[in-house]
């Protein structure tokens, strides 16, 4: 779920609550209170969106709502109150981390899906419908989503579209090394200090505003706080390029190709990564490939919402039917590629180390040098290409089969936080007593600890050793801060090499000191409105949920922002653009109101 913008774009996200019950967050913390008979909006946010927060009680106000602003000092306080219903609006946002749209709606939006609070038996059918669709036919469909959710419903109300800015203190690190992806985390392999003799012995520090980390297993957290790191401790069957095309570069696969019929996706495997594992503060090869059996157990759970309590990205993988290793060549030969009269043997066996003779069916069989390879098949229920974006997702990370198996030997129906230990909990890399490091890591980096100030990092040694997409850098310090101009501050000192998020407001002063250089790219990161949809009077009422709607005037953030916003309809917005828009409409804000009212 994804990344990612740090504090801005986990907002719709849900980590671990702080809370069990509604009443223990009663009151809504910083809540102001208000009176009258217009009719009153609770906006609930975090401390660091407060300039939005500002602009929308100043919008609502002046459309005749009293507006309560409910602002949470950090995320964990906001999750609470949004757990707990305290809130008309919660300011939320979303990334589309695997540059496809399903995953920017699917989730969000779907009855049961992993952060829907929305069940709209329509908006099911349509996500559905357009998720099989390319070209022309998607964007149409797509539209009749956004139709329905933002504007005959109104369950959203969208804000705009934020770019990516990064800033690279240039004086110590390549900039020309950092990588600014639409979609994809940041890729740690890739950074090198200028002078690369520093690269084995400097370490390399970057930022992360959240310093709670929901789960090192990449199933079961979907935020800011895990995204990267997932990504960099776990390989994926393909990748992402900065412009969201699905690759197998640096990733598990030499290739990949699906076959004819759109439901049927082959890959074969490469036998240069093993898992690492931390001794004695360091990573050491465990001598154990990152395999085919990895694959088929790790997609397997991906896709099972029992398979781990708190699964939280279940919903991105529902369309994988099956995953297998293949052991017949002649089912390669045969097979043909999608719009292609080549077959899938051929599409697959481009330059790889030595031509195919054999497909084994074990790890202990695997020889790339002589020609013996894994293949693993994965089928979807119906055609559904979206699902190589899927598995980029972090979620889509290859755990050891033998070690996950080792550590989860909890019930998961009777799992118990406080007495279980399960696979990828933070609490086994914290500094103290409750540290035991189990990780595997199968990515180009391993987590050896972390405590309230940062998390340390080595580089795999088993990890592509000799290929370009060997590490770089060996030791990766990720610098707990979660106050934006603190993190800048940091970045002019020198403190932290790399700050991933530069807010709008503060890019012209990256631009104008000497020591830092400035990416700029698009982004798939989107600021919206949630409605509540249980217990409050815009629960049931849609014309007033329509009365905010044409309440919210976009060009006074991108205003604010210097123009380094853009326009929103829906998440889908940075993918497709389906034609529609929101305005801002003072008249339609009286009609729903007047509606509203009558209906009472």
């Amino acid at each position: 779920m994804k990344k990612l913008l740090a504090l801005l774009f986990v907002a719709v996200l849900a980590l671990a609550g702080c809370v069990q019950k509604k009443s223990d967050v009663e009151g809504g913390g910083n809540a102001e209170t208000s009176s009258g008979e217009k009719p009153t909006i609770e906006i609930l946010g975090q401390t660091a969106n407060e300039n939005d927060l500002n602009i929308l009680r100043d919008q609502l106000s002046k459309n005749g709502f009293e507006v309560v602003l409910n602002i949470q000092p950090d995320y964990g306080s906001y999750s609470a109150q949004k757990d707990a219903g305290n809130y008309d609006i919660a300011l939320s946002s979303w990334t589309t981390v695997t540059g496809n749209p399903d995953y920017a709606v699917r989730g969000l939006f779907k009855t049961g899906g992993d952060y829907s609070v929305v069940s709209d038996s329509k908006l099911d059918e349509l996500i559905d419908k357009a998720s099989s669709l390319t070209g022309d036919e998607a964007k149409e469909a797509y539209a009749e989503l956004e139709q329905l959710l933002v504007f005959d419903q109104a369950y959203i109300a969208p804000l705009y579209i934020s770019k990516k800015a990064q800033g690279i203190y240039s004086k110590k690190v390549n900039p020309e090394t950092v990588l600014l992806p639409k979609s994809r985390a940041q890729v740690w392999e890739n950074i090198s200090f200028n002078d690369e003799s520093l690269n084995a012995s400097e370490t390399l520090v970057l930022h992360q505003a959240i310093s709670s980390l929901t789960s090192l297993d990449p199933i079961k957290g979907n935020d800011g706080s895990i995204n990267t790191l997932n990504t960099n401790m776990y390989v994926r069957l393909v990748n992402l390029t900065e412009d969201d095309q699905v690759v197998s570069d640096g990733s598990l696969s030499y290739n990949h190709v699906m076959a004819d019929g759109n439901s049927e996706y082959y890959f074969i495997l490469r036998d240069d990564i093993n898992f690492a594992k931390v001794e004695n503060g360091a990573a050491v090869d465990t001598g154990e490939l990152v395999s085919a059996e990895d694959v088929v157990f790790s997609l397997n759970r991906a896709k099972d919402e029992k398979s781990v309590p708190d699964h939280r990205t279940y919903s991105i993988h529902e369309n994988i039917e099956t995953v297998e290793v293949v052991t017949d060549l002649a089912e390669l030969q045969n097979a043909k590629a999608a719009g292609s009269d080549e077959t899938v043997l051929d599409a697959l066996s481009k330059e790889l180390p030595q031509a195919v003779t054999e497909v084994v069916e074990s790890e202990d069989q695997v020889d790339n040098a002589a020609g013996k390879y894994q293949v693993v098949k994965i089928t979807t229920p119906n055609p559904f290409p979206q699902v190589l974006n899927y598995l980029a997702h972090q979620s889509g990370g290859i755990v050891s089969e033998k070690q996950v198996t080792s550590i989860n030997t909890y019930d998961v129906a009777s799992y118990d936080p406080n007495t279980d230990i399960a696979y990828g909990d933070q609490a086994t890399v914290t500094e103290g007593n409750s540290y035991n490091n189990h990780l595997y890591a199968s990515g180009p980096y391993i987590l050896v600890q972390k405590n309230d100030y940062e998390a340390t990092f080595v580089k795999n040694p088993a990890y592509r050793v000799g290929s370009e997409y060997e590490p770089k850098i060996s030791n990766i310090s990720v610098r707990f801060i979660d106050d934006n101009d603190s993190a800048l501050s940091a970045l002019r000192n020198g403190e932290i090499d790399v700050l991933q998020t530069v807010p709008e407001t503060k890019i012209d002063i990256v631009k104008s000191d000497e020591n830092l250089k400035l990416n700029e790219a698009d982004s798939n990161a989107v600021a919206y409105l949630q409605f509540n949809t249980k217990g409050r009077e815009v629960s049931d009422s849609a014309d007033l949920r329509k009365a905010v709607l044409y309440s919210i005037n976009q060009e006074e953030f991108i205003t604010y922002y210097q123009g380094n916003k853009l326009p929103a309809v829906s998440t889908v917005s940075p993918l497709i653009d389906t034609g529609l828009k929101l305005e801002a409409d003072g008249e339609k804000v009286k009609e729903f109101l007047k509606a509203y009212n009558e209906s009472k």
